[in-house]
C-alpha cells in the first residue's frame, strides 16, 4: 500500500501537518526535527504528494513552457537549458507544443496555469501582445524567448537575440567577401525574428551601397522544405552570388536542393544560415552562421520567470542578447 503523511508523522511522532512542514523546509520546524521527519519519510519509502502539496502551498514547483514544435534543434537546446537550471532549483518543466498556430499557443498557457504551473516560459512565440488580455486570468509570470516585449509590463518578460543586428552582420560578412548581389530566404509572414533580420539585411545593404532589390527576398517556412525557395532565387536576373537564410535549417534544405542541381557550395555560391544549429557543424560543407546562445537564452529565461517567482515585484529587465558570427565553409571571396 502507498505510504502517506500520516505513516511517516506516526514514525515521527509529530502530527501530520508538522511532517507537511517539515518536508517543505518550513522554517517553523526546528532542525531536528525537520531530520527527524526526513529520516523516516527515507525509511518508508514515503514520496509527496506534489498535487496535494501545491493546493496547500499553491505552488506546484512547475514551470510550463510552450514551444514551437519539439522536433525543432534550435528549440530543444533552449529546453535543455530550462530543463538544468530548472532541475538544479526543485523545479519540473511541463512541456506544451504550439505548432506555430496562436489560437493553440494561447490555449497551452491558459492550460498551463489550470495546471497550476508556477511560471510560463513560451519559446520562438510570436503572438506576445495577445498575452496582454490574459495576464489577470493567469496570475503568474510569462517570459518570451525571442519576441521582444513590446508591452512593457511586470508579469510579461522577453529574452532575445537582436535579430536586426545578426541580419546585419551576416549580411556585411558576405560584403565584405565581395558578394554584391545577394538573396534572402525570409521566415514566415508574421513573425518578428524574420522582419527584424531583413530590416538588418537592408542595413548592412545600404551601408555598402548597394540597393535593395526586393525581388531578391523569398519567403520560406522556417524548415528545410522552405529552402526550395533557393530555386526561386537562381532564376533572378542577375544571379545572386550570395544567399542570406532566415535560419539553419532553411539554409541546409537550401544546400539540399543545391547539390541536387549541381550547383557547388561555396565556389558558385555562398550561404549563410542563423542559429548555429548542432546540424550546422556536420553539413557539407559546414554552414556559416549567426549563433545564438540557445542552452544560455534558455537559463536566462528561467533565471528570469525563477527572480519574478520569489518576488512578484521585482524590477526584472527584457534581455537582448547578441549574436556571433561563425564563419565556415559555405562561404568563400567571390572568385
Amino acid at each position: 500500500m502507498r505510504v502517506s503523511i500520516k505513516d511517516v508523522a506516526r514514525a515521527a511522532g509529530v502530527s501530520h501537518s508538522t511532517v507537511s512542514r517539515a518536508l517543505t523546509h518550513s522554517p517553523l520546524i526546528p532542525e531536528t526535527t525537520r531530520r527527524r521527519v526526513e529520516r523516516a519519510a527515507k525509511k518508508l519509502g514515503y514520496a509527496p504528494n506534489a498535487m496535494a502539496r501545491g493546493l496547500i502551498t499553491r505552488q506546484s514547483r512547475a514551470i510550463g513552457v510552450i514551444v514551437t514544435s519539439i522536433a525543432d534543434p534550435f528549440v530543444a537546446e533552449i529546453v535543455r537549458g530550462i530543463e538544468q537550471l530548472a532541475g538544479d532549483n526543485g523545479y519540473r518543466v511541463v512541456l506544451g507544443t504550439s505548432h506555430n498556430d496562436p489560437e493553440r499557443e494561447v490555449n497551452a498557457v491558459k492550460a498551463l496555469r489550470e495546471w497550476r504551473v508556477d511560471s510560463v516560459i513560451v519559446a520562438s512565440s510570436r503572438v506576445g501582445a495577445l498575452y496582454q488580455p490574459l495576464l489577470k486570468d493567469i496570475g503568474a509570470p510569462i517570459v518570451l524567448i525571442n519576441n521582444q516585449n513590446q508591452q512593457k509590463g511586470r508579469v510579461i518578460h522577453s529574452v532575445a537575440v537582436d535579430d536586426v543586428r545578426g541580419g546585419e552582420v551576416a549580411t556585411q560578412y558576405l560584403v565584405s567577401l565581395g558578394h554584391r548581389v545577394i538573396g534572402h530566404i525570409r521566415g514566415p509572414v508574421g513573425y518578428a525574428a524574420s522582419k527584424n533580420r531583413i530590416a538588418g539585411y537592408r542595413r548592412a545593404l545600404n551601408a555598402a551601397g548597394i540597393p535593395y532589390d526586393r525581388t531578391l527576398i523569398q519567403t520560406g517556412d522556417g524548415r528545410a522544405e522552405g529552402g526550395a525557395q533557393i530555386l526561386k532565387l537562381l532564376d533572378h536576373d542577375p544571379i545572386p552570388t550570395a544567399i542570406f537564410c532566415y535560419n539553419d535549417i532553411t539554409a541546409i534544405g537550401a544546400l539540399r536542393e543545391l547539390k541536387r542541381r549541381g550547383i557547388r557550395v561555396p565556389r558558385d555560391l555562398s550561404l549563410v544560415g542563423f542559429d548555429n544549429i548542432p546540424f550546422a557543424l556536420y553539413v557539407d560543407p559546414p554552414l556559416t552562421t549567426i549563433a545564438q546562445p540557445m542552452f544560455e537564452m534558455g537559463k536566462r529565461a528561467l533565471q528570469m520567470a525563477l527572480t519574478l517567482m520569489r518576488d512578484s515585484r521585482a524590477q526584472v529587465a527584457d534581455v537582448v542578447i547578441q549574436g556571433e558570427l561563425i564563419a565556415r565553409a559555405s562561404t568563400r571571396v567571390r572568385g
